[in-house]
């Protein structure tokens, strides 16, 4: 496989066909806490990630992914009760969100505790959380705690949906767990929930008409 910036190193790749998914869920846990970066499934694309406190793994799948240094990474998580030391504030927007579309493809975006996640934040007041409605996926962030992760593409590449040809353009990575095509095979809607009416960021699985109907008048994004 080719990297960014040169020949790295076969991934390991597990695949639920052949491992049980204690054996994957195990071995990710492994890599995470040694500092390894990490491909996985979700229902919307792959990411990939890493222990969101660790600025060498961060800077690693900046590396990998040929990502501009101000394109902060999302925090993915198994529930609120996870994220909670990553934020300073829940705004009654953002409990709003999570009742109604976690787990889900909707990512949130909420004041960032900023002692945590800074690198993979760009420094930024806020971090966008994630909270993946995939079996798997909730298995391993579980096991690993939270992880620092953005789509498992090479910056300006297609998303990987766990399809054809794909495989061969991952961006290196220490292990890769690959679990066949992704249930929505649509990215993520963001919704900024740091005010009192949401923003939505990007449109994806959820259409933003949704995300008014449950969340009231969208305010336009700057």
């Amino acid at each position: 496989m080719v990297g960014p910036s040169g020949p790295q190193l076969e991934m390991r790749v597990l695949r639920p066909t052949q491992r049980s998914n204690d054996e994957i869920v195990a071995d990710v846990a492994a890599c995470v806490r040694a500092g390894g970066t990490v491909i996985f499934p979700t229902e919307t694309v792959y990411g990939i990630g890493c222990d969101p406190d660790n600025v060498t793994a961060v800077a690693a799948i900046y590396r990998a992914k040929a990502r501009s240094d101000d394109k902060p990474l999302a925090l993915h998580v198994t529930d609120a009760q996870q994220a909670a030391p990553f934020v300073t504030r829940w705004s009654p927007l953002a409990r709003s969100a999570i009742d109604a579309f976690w787990p889900g493809p909707v990512a949130i975006v909420v004041e960032r505790n900023p002692r945590r996640a800074e690198r993979a934040a760009c420094a930024f007041a806020t971090i966008s959380l994630r909270c993946p409605d995939d079996t798997l996926c909730q298995a391993i962030l579980r096991a690993t705690g939270p992880l620092a992760a953005t789509s498992a593409n090479v910056s300006g590449a297609p998303a990987f949906f766990g399809e054809g040809s794909g495989e061969s353009n991952l961006p290196p990575a220490d292990l890769a767990v690959l679990a066949g095509p992704t249930k929505l095979r649509a990215e993520s809607t963001i919704v900024d929930c740091t005010s009192d009416a949401p923003v939505v960021l990007r449109e994806g699985a959820v259409p933003a008409g949704v995300i008014r109907s449950r969340l009231g008048t969208l305010r336009t994004a700057r």
